[in-house]
C-alpha cells in the first residue's frame, strides 16, 4: 500500500508536535516581597514631574491661575511613591495639545453619514 504525500506530512507534523509536548519548560516560583511588586524609581518621577513643571508656559499658566509654585512643589515632595509614580505616568502620556484630527475625523464621519441618510444636503449633487 502506498502512502500518500499528504498523509506522510501529517504523520511527521504530529510526530514532531507530540516530541514537543513532553519538553515543556518548568515554570519556577518564589515568594515575591510587596516592596519588590510596587517598588517604583521615586528619583526619576520627581525629575519628570519637576521637568515638566519648570517649564516656562506651565508656570505662566500656574500664576494666571493663581497657584503658587511653592505650594506645588510642597504637594509634589508629599506624595507617597504610588501617587507620584502614576502622576508622572500620566504627564507622560497626556496628549499635548488634545487630539484634534480625530476630532476633525469624527464630525467628517457625522457628516457623511448625515448627508448619506438624506437629514442634510452639504455635499450638492449638481
Amino acid at each position: 500500500m502506498k502512502i500518500s504525500l499528504w498523509r506522510k506530512c501529517s504523520i511527521a507534523v504530529l510526530s514532531v508536535s507530540m516530541l514537543n509536548m513532553g519538553m515543556m519548560g518548568a515554570a519556577s516560583a518564589a515568594i515575591v516581597d510587596t516592596s519588590a511588586l510596587i517598588a517604583t524609581d521615586r528619583e526619576a518621577d520627581l525629575v519628570a514631574i519637576r521637568t515638566q513643571l519648570a517649564r516656562a508656559d506651565v508656570r505662566a499658566q500656574m500664576e494666571q491661575m493663581g497657584v503658587d509654585a511653592a505650594a506645588v512643589e510642597q504637594r509634589v515632595a508629599r506624595l507617597n511613591n504610588h501617587e507620584l509614580h502614576q502622576l508622572a505616568t500620566d504627564m507622560r502620556n497626556a496628549p499635548a495639545g488634545g487630539d484634534a484630527l480625530a476630532l476633525i475625523g469624527a464630525v467628517f464621519v457625522v457628516l457623511l453619514i448625515l448627508e448619506l441618510t438624506g437629514v442634510i444636503d452639504i455635499f450638492k449633487k449638481r
